[in-house]
């Protein structure tokens, strides 16, 4: 067995294990993620060669490619990414806090919530408050639901078959909120809610990934600092505690850093669904159960699925743009389905 990479401070207050088969898979994510950056940017009804997506994005070229690299296609590309990355590590969280590899944001109901909260924000209130207040609503939509489903959850603790079907019935009510906020909506109001509900990243700017990268650039180094305590949580609460570990203290930060990615990435690109219990599943192939390195992986795994996703989306059926949460429904139903299979005889 190879020895891990080992950091150690001089003070030897601050120490980090890493495997050294993370650092490998983490760096060829890094790549393709970059590569996935270029490479979307480069596809679409015209094609522009990746050494000019390059050149333009770096101010090298004439101007020939600006408004198509800078306006239109490069906010898309790195926004499907950045909601994939927070969709990805959102659900590797929540499967380690509940210890379930079906949980993730839109199985248990929190996207739904976040969702409604946001449809609410703009059937209700649209011209009355600034929009840009829009991923404060479907934050606190997030927030509220992930309570009401640990709550309702709850008996003598948590059992994950329970908490799965509540949230399914939580998200089937956010689902119903939604639908009659669209049916009392104007007509035009509806339908552009519609088309983000089913996951779509179409007119994506700059102000979008003003929104979620600071989130992401908060959110993730506080869940790497706590997220190893979830390695010990794996052996139950008991052990864990006897390890030094505040448990619930925990448990709630990390829920609070799965939720406010799960609503940021749904208040950008509305409800992508199934990216959050993939990702993780993926990842935990390549890098194992070791948190720190699965977490990343995840965000990793989840940008390149959306990425993809938004891809095939505005380049298969040119020129129609279909959102991108139908090739993304589209596979994770019938995994979840899978998992549900795999896993009967643990329920």
């Amino acid at each position: 067995m190879r020895k891990p990479l080992v950091y150690r401070n001089k003070k030897d207050t601050v120490s980090m294990q890493v495997e050294r088969r993370s650092v490998t898979v983490i760096s060829i994510c890094i790549i393709l993620f970059l590569a996935a950056g270029v490479i979307g940017t480069s596809l679409g009804s015209d094609f522009i060669s990746p050494l000019d997506v390059v050149r333009t994005i770096f101010g090298l070229n004439a101007g020939e490619h600006d408004f198509v690299v800078l306006t239109l296609r490069l906010p898309r590309v790195l926004l499907s990414l950045l909601v994939g990355a927070a969709l990805g590590m959102s659900g590797a969280l929540l499967q380690g806090i509940i210890r379930n590899p079906l949980a993730s944001p839109d199985v248990i109901g929190i996207t739904g919530g976040a969702a409604a909260a946001a449809v609410g924000f703009v059937t209700l209130l649209g011209g009355t408050v600034s929009i840009k207040l829009l991923p404060l609503f479907a934050v606190l939509g997030a927030m509220v639901t992930a309570f009401i489903i640990y709550i309702l959850a709850w008996k003598k603790g948590i059992s994950p078959i329970r908490l799965v079907l509540i949230g399914i019935g939580v998200s089937a009510v956010t689902g119903a909120g939604t639908t009659f906020m669209l049916i009392l909506s104007p007509f035009y109001t509806a339908s552009q809610a519609y088309i983000w509900l089913t996951g779509s990243i179409y007119g994506a700017a700059w102000t979008d990934i003003q929104t979620i990268l600071p989130v992401i650039v908060i959110v993730v180094p506080i869940a790497l600092w706590f997220a190893r305590s979830l390695n010990a949580q794996e052996f139950g609460d008991d052990l864990a505690a006897g390890l030094g570990v505040t448990v619930q203290r925990h448990r709630t930060v990390l829920l609070l850093c799965s939720v406010l990615l799960a609503g940021t990435a749904v208040s950008a690109a509305g409800t992508i669904g199934f990216v959050g219990l993939i990702a993780p599943h993926i990842a935990r192939k390549l890098v194992g159960r070791m948190f720190g390195s699965l977490l990343l992986v995840s965000g990793f795994v989840g940008a390149l699925l959306v990425c993809a996703a938004d891809l095939a989306a505005r380049t298969a059926f040119l020129p129609l743009d279909v959102p991108a949460g139908v090739f993304t429904a589209g596979i994770g139903a019938p995994f979840f389905l899978y998992l549900l299979f795999k896993n009967r005889n643990h329920y």
